[in-house]
């Protein structure tokens, strides 16, 4: 009985979690003053993008920062370990290029301390990441600046996957749990005044904030550790959802399942590593900002937790049934409802546009694919440290 009530006891910590960001992000996101004022300095901000055979798709995005650059402001794309001719049509889009060739250590967070080392030779007041295949709504840089500047601290900007016009595959589901994990929790948590984790792209930083902390490392969700990272040091990020970046979903089975692979065995991997830690570190200094970012690096990804709440309600109901012990099925129970609720109040709210209702029908389907990755993964199943992602049409 205790076995089993605590397995399902420890299920209801992020419930509880997601459903207090959800009931939060029922108010609609204001303006803090700051946000909405002019900067009365010129402040120089330098875009880096990190790319890696990104050359097909590069070019809109370029064409989106240089549209926003002002004077003083730079953009540098660091072509990393490249085999295609990403330098080449970066350099051609006027784009400052710096080429990094080191195969024996690769990944992302590689790539962000090469262009931030290159910038400590004449530091920006700024740095913003941008991933290499997205797309950047208008006002982002300067919205981002005025937010930055008054903060002090990392900016995270609304960050969206999409799926492609005339996808082969189904994302819809996929775009539902995407908006809830980056925009609703997100936005629920700046409505209680908390820090919230780093995306990825779309993420701006003052200059003594990230040349302070260590980047160079192939961890899978290198976003989330930096940010984590700098909540340590006091410079938990700051979400600001009125700007946005958006990316597209890969368009072949093949790129749809390493991409969501990497980014479910780097969350599990983050938290068991920095979960502890975070807590232990929140609870000595009284840091109500870094036991937030722990709590809510507790949650883990959707279909995930959904499974694990099942299996968990199947598992104690079948015991209650035979002859054993209610309690763990009433806890057990509690946890199927109150995740019910964020995902109902979640979609209803956020969510129907991108998940039909008709669709619902198509989440068995998504969770035994869900349950297959799941398996191999178990199995020794491991993600690439940083590859682009495969988004060729299948023939």
């Amino acid at each position: 009985m205790l076995i089993l009530a605590a397995l399902a006891g420890l299920l209801s910590v992020p419930v509880a979690v997601l459903l207090v960001e959800v009931i939060a992000a029922l108010k609609a996101p204001k303006l803090e003053p700051f946000e909405a004022k002019e900067l009365n300095i010129a402040k120089r901000v330098a875009v880096i993008v990190p790319a890696h055979n990104e050359s097909a798709g590069l070019v809109p995005t370029l064409q989106d920062i240089t549209a926003q650059l002002g004077a003083g402001d730079r953009l540098i794309v660091v072509a990393d370990n490249c085999t295609d001719d990403t330098a080449a049509v970066a350099a051609a889009s006027g784009a400052e290029v710096i080429v990094r060739n080191d195969p024996d250590r690769i990944g992302k967070g590689f790539a962000m301390g090469w262009g931030v080392s290159h910038l400590s030779q004449d530091p920006p007041d700024f740095v913003l990441f941008v991933d290499a295949d997205c797309r950047l709504q208008a006002g982002l840089i300067e919205g981002l600046k005025r937010t930055c500047q008054h903060v002090q601290r990392p900016v995270q900007a609304l960050f969206l996957m999409r799926s492609a016009e005339n996808s082969p595959i189904n994302h819809s589901f996929a775009e539902f749990a995407w908006v809830l994990r980056n925009w609703v929790r997100p936005l629920g948590l700046r409505n209680l005044h908390g820090p919230v984790q780093l995306m990825g792209t779309g993420m701006m930083f003052p200059w003594n904030a990230i040349s302070s902390v260590p980047l160079a490392s192939g961890h899978l969700v290198e976003d989330l550790k930096l940010g984590l990272d700098l909540a340590e040091t006091g410079k938990a990020p700051y979400f600001f959802p009125f700007v946005k970046v958006t990316s597209v979903f890969p368009t072949s089975a093949k790129g749809t399942e390493s991409q969501r692979q990497r980014w479910v065995q780097g969350h599990l991997a983050t938290i068991g590593k920095f979960v502890p830690r975070l807590l232990a570190v929140g609870l000595k200094r009284g840091d109500l900002n870094v036991l937030v970012l722990a709590l809510d690096l507790l949650v883990p990804p959707l279909s995930l937790l959904a499974l694990l709440i099942v299996g968990a309600m199947v598992l104690t109901s079948s015991v209650a049934l035979l002859g054993g012990p209610w309690l763990p099925a009433l806890i057990a129970g509690g946890n199927l409802a109150g995740f019910s609720l964020c995902v109902v109040l979640a979609w209803f709210k956020y969510g129907r546009e991108v998940f039909p209702a008709h669709q619902a029908l198509s989440f068995g389907t998504f969770a035994l694919k869900k349950i297959r990755l799941y398996g191999r993964m178990l199995i020794g199943g491991t993600a690439s440290q940083w590859i682009r992602t495969d988004r060729s049409t299948p023939n």
